[in-house]
């Protein structure tokens, strides 16, 4: 899924590549805490729209195999329906619409431990067959990454300071 030649975005800065058929957005945020508080952050979907603010509405187990459905500060009116194709715990997770091959939305959950704690990256890529009639109907997802990689930052580090 990554593009090598996609440059990494880092320190909380979304970027996004623009191609005919699909658009990629990444974002990359060094969060002090351990990687199993950032992983059970990301994996209690009851708790979720507490601390995140960019989703309104969650529902479903986060657990491979599993439909989830969520509401977006991106688009409010549509709900997501998702499955949560990969889980390898406190390292990647892997959501999809899995409505290919005409359009198809995959994001990528990935965390790399450090010596302060570990870098958390998001990344997602839409596009399809049908995706140049879509794209200029769909939102950019940038400010709303950007916003989802603070929102985990900061509770990921209130917790590990209350430990």
């Amino acid at each position: 899924m990554a593009n090598p030649s996609f440059t990494q975005a880092q320190n909380g800065k979304a970027s996004t590549l623009k191609k005919t058929f699909s658009r990629e957005t990444a974002v990359s945020i060094e969060i002090k805490a351990d990687p199993a508080i950032v992983w059970s952050l990301l994996t209690n979907g009851s708790d979720i729209t507490r601390w995140n603010s960019t989703i309104t509405f969650f529902e479903g187990d986060i657990e491979e195999g599993n439909k989830i459905k969520l509401k977006s500060v991106v688009d409010e009116k549509r709900t997501f329906k998702l499955k949560v194709k990969e889980m390898i715990p406190e390292q990647k997770m892997l959501w999809s619409d899995g409505a290919a091959p005409f359009f198809k939305g995959v994001r990528k959950y990935t965390l790399r431990k450090t010596a302060d704690g570990c870098i958390f990256e998001m990344r997602e890529k839409i596009g399809g067959l049908m995706f140049p009639m879509a794209a200029g109907s769909i939102p950019p997802f940038d400010a709303s990454f950007e916003q989802f990689a603070a929102d985990l930052k900061k509770e990921a580090e209130e917790i590990e300071r209350g430990k």
